[in-house]
């Protein structure tokens, strides 16, 4: 079964626009893939292009094969750009391997470890407003209880204000008492994650705001710094009580063993989209396991992503919750085959390969344009400091 095309489709989705990747066999198999990155997508289709002519004519049944040639053939090292186009393929050739074989992906990657699914999603369910300008203690209990009554029994909020190193009693208490007040509105059976989306500048001024938030038991903190210092994570995680999870930006199962081995996270959140697909996020999910640490994969991003995740969900024991955003009003009408969701849990799916097809016609309506920046250049401090969105 040989690969004679790789190609991409690329949907508007406001913030983001999906990038979904088509890998096509001359036995007229075919698989969808996601390889979506913000503000990256002209460079992800790019490095999808430079990736195509060292696997046409390959056997897209040798998925291992394949990433090894994609990892080291490429010869410099990759970094997300390179490491997102990886991912988008590796997730078709999945999806290629259990159609050929009659068989969801799930089962090929080592078959059932959960009956269903547990899901959180966002404010607004994921729309980036909501999200992302969320400072306001009314409109976020608002916003929660919307969440709550769609049969969500779990969600995520961003609320940590954009700091530099240091943060001021003002900003600690208006977190404190924004968290308080959530948890008394939603009640004690709800879960809460609070993503600090790596704003505070320092270990010690994460810490801060972590020790406002534990009253009120937050499931996980989520990316409390930014990305690539495990040393100054293993401090954090000695200083606090409530679970602390990382790892949406990081790529590849050798950055988190930093982690692992430092046992610096209680909850790993490798992103299928970025990590490597299936093939490298199962030897994270293996990692984790063995230094006793959870998964909660990351994902923000298109339908594709979200079914990849609840496969790879499926089959990994120490798995946890999974993210899921609907961004769009029309994120039903782009592929079909959603997973069924109740009560909010993904139950699980039974037919071959993802079980999705994308529906061409309706992604065409929604052709790319240029993601706006505005929610990103809102990080400035009072100063004009520019910080981490």
């Amino acid at each position: 079964m040989r690969i004679t095309d790789i190609k991409t489709l690329v949907v508007n989705a406001h913030l983001r626009n999906w990038i979904f990747v088509k890998v096509e066999t001359d036995q007229g198999l075919y698989g969808w893939g996601e390889a979506t990155l913000e503000w990256k997508t002209r460079a992800v289709v790019g490095a999808i292009n430079d990736l195509k002519p060292l696997l046409i004519g390959e056997d897209a049944r040798d998925i291992t094969r394949l990433s090894e040639i994609m990892t080291k053939h490429s010869f410099w090292q990759l970094g997300v750009i390179g490491k997102t186009a990886i991912s988008g393929i590796d997730i078709a050739l999945w999806d290629i391997r259990g159609k050929a074989l009659g068989e969801p992906v799930w089962r090929l990657l080592g078959g059932k470890t959960h009956d269903k699914i547990k899901l959180y999603t966002h404010l607004g369910l994921g729309e980036s407003t909501a999200v992302y300008d969320s400072l306001e203690t009314n409109r976020v209990i608002e916003q929660a209880l919307e969440v709550i009554e769609t049969g969500y029994r779990a969600l995520k909020v961003v609320f940590i204000p954009y700091i530099n190193y240091t943060a001021s009693l003002r900003e600690v208490k208006h977190v404190e008492n924004m968290m308080g007040r959530l948890r008394e509105a939603v009640g004690n059976d709800i879960d809460i994650m609070v993503d600090f989306h790596g704003r505070p500048g320092s270990a010690s001024a994460a810490v801060q705001f972590i020790k406002a938030l534990e009253p009120a038991h937050p499931l996980f903190v989520e990316e409390v710094i930014q990305p690539g210092d495990p040393m100054a994570m293993r401090d954090i995680r000695n200083k606090i009580l409530c679970p602390l999870a990382t790892g949406e930006r990081l790529t590849s199962a050798a950055e988190f063993e930093k982690y692992f081995m430092l046992r610096a996270i209680d909850v790993a959140q490798p992103d299928l989209c970025h990590c490597g697909g299936f093939t490298e996020a199962m030897r994270i999910g293996a990692m984790a396991a063995v230094a006793g640490i959870g998964i909660a994969p990351h994902n923000p991003l298109g339908p594709i992503a979200g079914v990849a995740a609840l496969h790879y969900d499926i089959a990994t024991p120490n798995f946890i919750i999974q993210e899921r955003m609907e961004v769009v009003p029309w994120f039903h009408d782009v592929i079909d085959g959603h997973p069924d969701l109740r009560n909010g849990y993904w139950l699980l799916p039974e037919e071959p390969g993802l079980g999705i097809e994308i529906n061409e016609d309706v992604a065409a309506q929604h052709p790319y344009k240029q993601e706006p920046t505005n929610v990103i250049q809102a990080a400035t401090i009072s100063d004009g400091t520019i910080v981490h969105w």
